[in-house]
């Protein structure tokens, strides 16, 4: 039995700070994106404010490269031209990149380390959810390393190998530590744990597309 669909969601973006530039130049411009923000508009009216369309408030040639997930906080890059727009979109694309990410999940893993290669692909009646499905799923890989735990919940620093969609959030649950505030996955005391889903993508590393110098930008995790 499929589990059921999360309530309606009611779009209440952070207003403050409207739009945190950790970087930027002729290239890239790099921010800190918080949690409740759309990075590319929705479909309906109402869900039009996000990050593409507050960086071209101050950036008008910023463009979208990647996204994370509404609920999801941390470090997000734009590119600022054609060209940088094209040298990223491969970077990601070949997994050319490199990310970590942080969250607080429900339970201790009984390892300090370990890896989830679990297939995923789409929950069709539940979307955007996804799930995990060994006949028709696409790999996915995801490392994770115990940071610090106390008695009921533990801090994981994640490291996604691929990037499919929601893939931190299902292997997590697959392996019993669901995210704690986590409104697509979470039940019961993880659910209630956090008003916001405690996943934050700390670190991004990438060539820079002017030189192909190997950059890294961080945002210290805020929970």
């Amino acid at each position: 039995m499929n589990n059921p669909s999360p309530p309606k969601f009611v779009y209440r973006p952070p207003m403050e700070p409207y739009l945190e530039v950790l970087h930027v130049d002729q290239d890239i411009l790099v921010v800190n994106k918080p949690s409740g923000l759309l990075s590319v508009p929705g479909k309906a009216a109402e869900h039009a404010d996000c990050v593409e369309q507050r960086a071209q408030e101050q950036f008008p040639d910023a463009r979208i490269v990647h996204r994370l997930d509404l609920d999801t906080s941390g470090v997000f890059v734009l590119a600022m031209n054609r060209e940088a727009h094209r040298h990223l979109g491969l970077q990601f694309e070949r997994r050319k990149t490199s990310k970590t990410y942080v969250a607080r999940v429900s339970g201790v893993p009984v390892t300090e380390k370990g890896r989830v290669t679990l297939p995923l692909r789409c929950d069709w009646p539940n979307r955007p959810k996804q799930m995990v499905c060994f006949e028709h799923g696409k790999a996915a890989h995801t490392d994770w390393q115990v940071m610090e735990h106390d008695l009921k919940t533990a801090k994981l620093r994640l490291i996604p190998i691929t990037g499919r969609s929601h893939q931190l959030r299902v292997h997590l649950l697959a392996i019993g530590h669901p995210i704690l505030g986590d409104r697509f996955y979470a039940q019961g005391d993880a659910l209630t744990a956090s008003d916001r889903l405690l996943l934050h993508a700390q670190t991004l590393t990438l060539h820079h597309p002017s030189n192909g110098e190997r950059v890294t930008f961080t945002v210290p995790c805020p929970f």
